[in-house]
């Protein structure tokens, strides 16, 4: 089965994800996908527009960097939890006291 053209950019919370299709230029950065988000996605949440980080299939990028035919932007928002510090409190509450 062939993939869609275009580049793919997806925002996603607890429960929820967001995505959306862009046609690829070969000027395309991720900057640029990051500017005319809102006109494109205008229902998504707020902090879809400013995200903390972007990647693509995982991998973080700048705002230069260039996107191809294909891509998966993925727009980063910041950890409502340390993951770390969650981890020790779970495994801190199955001690016995």
């Amino acid at each position: 089965m062939a993939e869609a053209a275009g580049i793919e950019v997806i925002y996603a919370e607890a429960g929820r994800a967001w995505r959306l299709r862009l046609p690829a230029t070969e000027a395309l950065t991720a900057g640029d996908v990051l500017a005319c988000l809102r006109q494109h996605a205008p229902s998504w949440p707020e902090a879809a527009y400013a995200p903390v980080a972007m990647a693509v299939f995982g991998r973080e990028v700048g705002r230069d960097a260039r996107l191809r035919e294909g891509d998966r932007l993925e727009l980063l928002r910041a950890l409502p939890t340390d993951p770390k510090l969650a981890r020790r409190a779970r495994a801190g509450a199955g001690k016995p006291g």
